[in-house]
């Protein structure tokens, strides 16, 4: 049995193959900003994407999408500023989920654009 974070791990490399095969390009995976983190970073025809990726194990628990709550949106949005202005950016900006859930041979994922906005 894996643990959570190989689950994790696992599901990350789904949603970068994913993204490659729509033909994003992927600028960073698990970019890190002293307590914040985004999952992976990358460009989709000119605009940054800044995608969180949740998985689950099985159908037992909530949809993993419900675990994007208020409190994760604003350390996303907070982190994607941090990388913004690291990396110097003046594009537009689009937030993301890909949720992953196990079950059976085949894990089934789901993309979500455009999935929050920022608030001020």
């Amino acid at each position: 049995m894996l643990s959570t974070r190989e689950i994790g791990m696992l599901a990350e490399k789904y949603a970068k193959e994913h993204l490659l095969g729509l033909g994003y390009e992927i600028l960073d995976t698990n970019w890190q900003f002293v307590h914040l983190e985004l999952d992976i970073v990358a460009r989709d025809n000119g605009q940054l994407v800044i995608v969180e990726v949740k998985s689950r194990n099985g159908i037992r628990y909530e949809h993993p999408s419900e675990a994007v709550t208020d409190v994760k949106i604003r350390r996303i949005v907070e982190a994607a500023e941090a990388y913004i202005f690291q990396k110097d950016l003046h594009c537009e900006t689009r937030f993301d989920v890909i949720t992953v859930i196990f079950f059976g041979e085949r894990p089934e994922l789901e993309h979500f654009k455009d999935a929050f906005y920022p608030t001020p």
